[in-house]
């Protein structure tokens, strides 16, 4: 048999769950988060560069799968991405996601990587950018509403990026409640469990919602809300999913990633087409406004987009350069002569 080695044209940096955990830890989770979100917005600062589009998705009983594309001309990218509730009774996770940059010049890809634990990292990255820029001045507690996957990366992403100092956690399951709390503790945070949400919401500047049901789900009711609060909800992602009452809306000024994704999956997708919103990559360039007083709720409504995974899959390509911390995978077919691939192929029968 013929011993063909794969050329170096032929190999794709991946980036396996174990890389990413050796990462995170060379890094640092701080480190990493707070590098995530500049590299966020960064990207969200020329954010008109940038292809846009709806992610695609596939919607089941049990779940959907999503499809999220972007190129800013230069680099492509994309993130496969699933969200089952139902999983972790099977012992499987909620949400499982890998993703892709390629070469925009030759189509060739440049790294694939997992992106379960990186899109849990970019999405409280996302999270705390955004409160740093909205949340009340000197925001020192967060209510942390649904304490599954999310939610110690969320907490160490505001106390990180925003310098919350007390995160006050509560979930329909105290289990899960208990698990947030024993793995928070000694992070630099104190932790109080709380036995309802309206507890969870005392004193709280900042209110994060991250439940994960796929259902239209009021998980804030109107009186919860009191003024001059930031709410960070991040489980209304699909249609048919929603965490806030309709009242809350009204009384919000609205923050959103893309808007055409967002009337379709977010919490205004409860509202009218046109209820007016502000996208955050303005505020961070200067056109628009963001919090304009201490009385103001201020919601962001997030989904989640495709460019916050191409800034994080950047981010990951430009740390692991240097630390070995990738598989060379043999992933791109690479004949000597580019338009002989059958005699590559013949040359490799045994």
């Amino acid at each position: 048999m013929t011993n063909l080695k794969p050329s170096s044209k032929a190999l794709v940096p991946f980036v396996s769950v174990d890389h990413m955990m050796k990462l995170v830890h060379h890094v640092g989770i701080e480190e990493m988060l707070r590098g995530i979100a500049d590299y966020i917005e960064t990207d969200f600062k020329r954010w008109e560069l940038f292809d846009k589009t709806p992610r695609v998705a596939s919607h089941s009983e049990s779940g959907v799968i999503e499809l999220m594309p972007t190129s800013d001309g230069d680099v492509y990218g994309f993130k496969y991405v699933n969200g089952h509730p139902s999983n972790t009774a099977d012992g499987l996770q909620t949400v499982t996601a890998f993703g892709l940059l390629a070469d925009v010049a030759s189509g060739y890809p440049v790294l694939l990587s997992e992106m379960t634990l990186l899109t849990a990292l970019r999405t409280a990255a996302t999270s705390a950018l955004v409160a740093r820029v909205l949340a009340p001045e000197n925001a020192k507690v967060m209510a942390m509403i649904g304490n599954g996957t999310q939610s110690e990366f969320q907490s160490l992403a505001m106390k990180t990026i925003v310098g919350i100092e007390e995160v006050r956690l509560y979930d329909i399951d105290p289990a899960a409640t208990a698990k947030c709390a024993e793995n928070l503790a000694g992070m630099g945070l104190r932790v109080t469990s709380c036995k309802t949400a309206e507890e969870s919401m005392e004193g709280a500047q900042i209110i994060t919602t991250c439940t994960a049901d796929k259902q239209y789900a009021t998980i804030l009711t109107d009186n919860m809300v009191g003024a001059g609060v930031h709410i960070n909800a991040i489980g209304g992602d699909c249609p048919g999913k929603t965490e806030l009452a309709p009242a809350i809306l009204n009384r919000a000024e609205i923050f959103v990633e893309y808007p055409e994704q967002t009337r379709i999956e977010g919490e205004i997708q409860q509202m009218e087409s046109d209820h007016p919103v502000t996208e955050f990559w303005e505020v961070l360039t200067g056109a628009a406004k963001g919090r304009t007083d201490d009385k103001q709720i201020t919601l962001f409504d997030s989904v989640g987009f495709a460019i916050e995974d191409f800034s994080a899959l950047r981010y990951v390509r430009d740390q692991i350069a240097d630390t070995g911390l990738f598989h060379p995978l043999d992933l791109l077919a690479d004949p000597d002569d580019p338009r002989d691939l059958f005699g590559m192929l013949q040359r490799a029968k045994p």
